[in-house]
């Protein structure tokens, strides 16, 4: 036992080691089952679903956090967070598991955040809505899953239009693309100051390709699919790992809400919770030294992120 507890003791100095910044990821399904696209937001009960479509996991997000247009009115803990998203969906006919990873060790049974309490830094955002018009597999719900998204967060969080970064093929935002998509989370990487909130929304297509480094169980690296895969390329959990998760300072909380498939651990957090289990569990199989590598990145202060975001965007 004494032995189980230094090793236990070892990892989580690794992990904070490893990553600095408080990170937590909920994802609708573990990384074998398969996301949903659901034709009817409405009966999630959702902010103004007009009829529209949403994705699975981000509606029944939204249903236990922001029904009607109101908060909840007592905190939830994460247990009660996940728990409540899968009967939600189960009740809309959903196999789906919740899953919640973190980059720390963290009592599941207290209250769940997206903003810390008592935080006061700066609050950033990044949505990613990716319906893949035109294309094989194309979604219908994934736009309407950021505008749902972007409302809860200004509405309930206090997040400022100008410090959200939307970015969905629709002809209007900047193109979901590869490029697009990492030098986004490169910049947030970069701006983010200690005591600083980021929520990163994504809703589209996920994927699996043969891992490339020998860091998985299974073989397989997770993946987001942008718009332009066919010539760009999928995004790798390694390259999330790299440019998005390690280079954010101490201090900074990160919550990714990941609406795709195979998004179990997408992001390579070392801590895992599912709805179907009871407590936070250690990835016993984590491997750190792939962190030795990973390069810090630069503080940038001064303007909005919209605006310096603005500047980096392909068309």
């Amino acid at each position: 036992k004494k032995t189980a507890t230094m090793a236990s003791t070892d990892f989580d100095l690794k992990a904070k080691e490893a990553i600095p910044a408080e990170v937590h990821m909920i994802s609708g399904s573990h990384d074998i089952q398969t996301s949903a696209d659901v034709s009817n937001v409405g009966a999630f009960q959702l902010p103004d679903p007009a009829g529209k479509a949403g994705g699975a996991c981000t509606a029944a997000l939204l249903q236990v956090l922001y029904a009607d247009h109101q908060m909840p009115n007592q905190s939830m803990t994460w247990v009660a967070v996940l728990r409540k998203m899968r009967t939600v969906l189960r009740g809309m006919g959903y196999d789906q598991v919740p899953q919640l990873t973190s980059s720390r060790l963290i009592d599941v049974n207290k209250e769940m955040y997206i903003v810390p309490p008592k935080s006061t830094g700066a609050k950033r955002a990044v949505l990613v809505g990716i319906n893949y018009v035109g294309q094989k597999g194309q979604l219908s719900g994934c736009h309407n899953d950021v505008g749902n998204v972007k409302q809860y967060l200004e509405n309930a969080l206090g997040f400022r239009d100008q410090d959200m970064l939307v970015l969905m093929d629709d002809g209007r935002h900047h193109a979901p693309t590869r490029q697009n998509i990492l030098n986004a989370y490169k910049r947030i990487g970069e701006y983010s100051k200690p005591g600083d909130c980021v929520f990163i929304h994504y809703s589209g297509h996920g994927g699996r390709l043969v891992d490339q480094n020998g860091d998985e169980d299974d073989g397989y690296d997770e993946t987001l699919i942008p718009v332009d895969f066919q010539q760009q390329g999928q995004i790798r959990d390694d390259d999330l790992l790299r440019i998005l998760v390690k280079p954010l300072p101490e201090g900074c909380t990160m919550t990714c809400l990941m609406d795709c498939c195979h998004s179990g651990t997408v992001l390579d957090l070392p801590y895992r919770f599912t709805a179907d289990g009871d407590k936070m569990v250690r990835n016993s199989n984590m491997n750190f030294d792939k962190f030795a590598t990973v390069a810090e990145g630069a503080v940038i202060a001064g303007c909005c992120l919209f605006y310096l975001l603005n500047c980096l965007m392909d068309f």
